[in-house]
């Protein structure tokens, strides 16, 4: 789930560069569409405010998501922007407003979170007493944390947060359940990774002259790389499936050393150079993504089955309304930070 998602990019350095696309992007929109209208040809009744009370920003079948819990969400997405760049990221220009993403984002895991809790009573499945324990103990922590400015600016009490963490679990727990049986056993072949030395060209008479130089040993293809390639990056390790079909194809025919013939993808020419074949630790980080990749596609196809049964509602009023808690920064122990000191996810998140 989202945590998960934020935990990775943490971890892998990956956060800034985050950031900034989500600075430039233009989908602020378009994922709002994909929440509550994606769905408007496939058998999803969509409603705009009907039935909601003052307080409620969203519905999901029956189940309603309160104005404090959206401000929940939202505060901790901002205090994790603002503990590494500061209150100013705000200000960030793009085509839209960093602030309306963050609200997206809000929305996007908002939605998913009531709708597992919703699948959880069609599968039968609860939280046993350990886990409503643990429940109770973070919320019980992440209420403690808060002022009393904090508390009245989210208008949250003890007992919303505490339901909170029990949904929030409850939906990791369904989400577990769903792909607990997925395989994990993985090849090597189906995980090898290969590196390679790459030029990029535009025109196949130009690729053709350079591998005659390379064969009759008039030039290094390495050299030649880092000359007339098209790319700054000359040296790249991959796994089946993620690059052009074309590239895949020659790059793993190759052996260690050998140079590919000129190969075509898209308006352009490539020539490659094999360097390994079999990099066992490359291979090992792929097999735990593949994996992972298997987990999502299961889950997703469950999941996805079951919301499009789901009428949504959304107070599209009381969403626009929706800012950032009071002027100032609403200090808490981080909502998801609590959570993953009582709830160890075993498994990748949704």
């Amino acid at each position: 789930m989202y945590t998960d998602e934020i935990r990775r990019l943490e971890e892998s350095g990956k956060w800034k560069k985050r950031v900034a696309t989500i600075v430039a992007v233009v989908a602020v929109l378009a994922l709002l569409a994909t929440v509550f209208f994606a769905y408007r040809n496939s058998g999803t009744k969509v409603v705009l405010t009907t039935g909601l009370k003052k307080d409620e920003v969203f519905k999901v079948g029956n189940l309603p998501c309160t104005l404090p819990e959206a401000m929940v969400y939202l505060t901790d997405m901002q205090n994790r922007y603002e503990s590494v760049y500061g209150p100013r990221i705000w200000n960030a220009q793009g085509s839209f407003s960093l602030v309306e993403e963050a609200k997206a984002q809000v929305l996007e895991e908002l939605v998913q979170v009531k709708s597992m809790v919703l699948l959880a009573g069609q599968k039968d499945v609860s939280l046993d007493k350990k886990e409503e324990e643990k429940a109770a103990a973070a919320g019980k922590e992440y209420f403690a944390s808060l002022t009393e400015t904090g508390i009245a600016a989210l208008s949250v009490n003890e007992k919303l947060v505490i339901q909170m963490y029990r949904e929030y679990a409850l939906a990791e727990k369904v989400y577990r359940q769903i792909v607990e049986d997925v395989n994990p056993e993985i090849s090597d072949d189906e995980a090898r990774t290969i590196t390679v030395l790459q030029i990029r060209l535009k025109s196949l008479g130009e690729a053709e002259e350079i591998l005659r130089k390379i064969r009759e040993g008039e030039a290094d293809f390495e050299a030649v790389a880092e000359t007339s390639s098209q790319d700054s990056v000359i040296r790249y390790s991959f796994g089946k499936g993620e690059v052009a079909e074309p590239i895949e194809t020659a790059a793993f025919n190759l052996g260690k050393d050998e140079v590919s013939e000129p190969v075509q993808s898209g308006e352009d020419y490539y020539l490659l150079k094999c360097i390994s074949t079999f990099d066992e630790n490359q291979t090992q980080l792929n097999k735990e993504k593949i994996l992972e990749r298997r987990r999502n596609e299961t889950f997703h196809t469950e999941y996805n089955a079951f919301v499009n049964t789901l009428t949504r509602q959304l107070n599209r009023e009381l969403w626009d309304d929706m800012a950032f808690a009071g002027g100032e920064n609403v200090e808490t122990a981080g909502f998801f930070t609590v959570y993953n000191t009582y709830f160890k996810v075993e498994q990748p998140g949704l």
